[in-house]
């Protein structure tokens, strides 16, 4: 079945977020709509529509043009088996001690790693992205310099990758926590799939608004953009023990310095600035 694509940005989340509300009420109807702030540190929000039928683009124009967004570029893509092509690009990824994998390599799983399933087919991050990877790597510098375990949460949590690496390497429940509900329950479904069940306690949640992320934090992980991260920072103060660490992610390499200056004022220090390719990955500790 051809499927088309309708995009278009804005520079105001409430405005694209207006506009994408919009966008599924436009016939022919769209089977999804979102918008989504980009990773490109332009502070722009794409707004994107996906249809089982040609758009109508004369619609499109004019709601562009109510919103004062930029015209919609309408493409038609390819019939394409995306879950089988996937799998067929995406190899392991090793990051120090830990070794992600889809269930298609699952035969060649080496001895000495912390093996971690994560689905071609499963939304949310593949840990191929070089933010998650920086994450479990400097998750695993911590460890080889002997970090003390404790309470762990992953704010933003997407697959869970980050819970179910601490909860594989240290006895605790670690909790993910995710805006989106679906996250929460591919968060389960990842546990139960690596033999976590039980392990995770996935939570639906907004920064730290929900009482089981009320305590003291050994580790937090936050894998998310530049924008919550900073808005974050107070509530990271609160919720991290003193000589506790936080891994944060989602990064350009030319905004880590922001939020860097963020986490300071809030009494963290760097600990560590990982750079892989374009992005930046920040291990910081909470003064004792």
């Amino acid at each position: 079945m051809p499927t088309w694509t309708a995009l278009t940005t804005l520079a105001d989340r409430d405005k694209a977020e207006a506009l994408a509300e919009r966008l599924e009420e436009i016939e022919p109807e769209p089977y999804g709509v979102g918008a989504f702030e980009m990773e490109d540190g332009s502070g722009l929000w794409e707004i994107g529509g996906y249809f089982t039928e040609a758009p109508d683009e004369v619609a499109l124009a004019l709601l562009a043009a109510a919103h004062g967004a930029k015209s919609f570029t309408v493409s038609e893509l390819p019939e394409t088996d995306w879950v089988a092509k996937v799998r067929r690009e995406l190899a392991p990824v090793e990051a120090g001690r830990f070794w992600l994998y889809g269930s298609h390599d699952a035969d060649s799983l080496p001895d000495d790693k912390v093996s971690l399933l994560i689905e071609a087919a499963m939304a949310f991050g593949t840990g191929h992205h070089g933010t998650t990877q920086g994450c479990l790597t400097a998750f695993d510098r911590l460890l080889n310099q002997g970090f003390a375990t404790g309470p762990v949460a992953d704010i933003g949590c997407g697959t869970a990758v980050l819970a179910m690496a601490a909860a594989k390497v240290w006895d605790i429940v670690p909790v993910a926590s995710d805006i989106d509900p679906v996250a929460v329950e591919v968060a389960l479904a990842n546990a139960a799939a690596n033999g976590l069940e039980g392990r995770i306690h996935a939570i639906e949640a907004t920064g730290f608004d929900h009482p089981d992320l009320a305590g003291h934090f050994r580790l937090i992980f936050a894998n998310i953009l530049k924008g919550p991260l900073i808005d974050l920072a107070p509530d990271m103060g609160r919720a991290v023990a003193p000589a506790g660490a936080i891994i944060l992610s989602g990064l350009l390499n030319d905004q880590a310095g922001e939020v860097r200056a963020a986490y300071e004022a809030e009494g963290f220090a760097l600990d560590d600035h990982l750079v892989l390719g374009d992005w930046s990955t920040l291990t910081m500790i909470r003064a004792a």
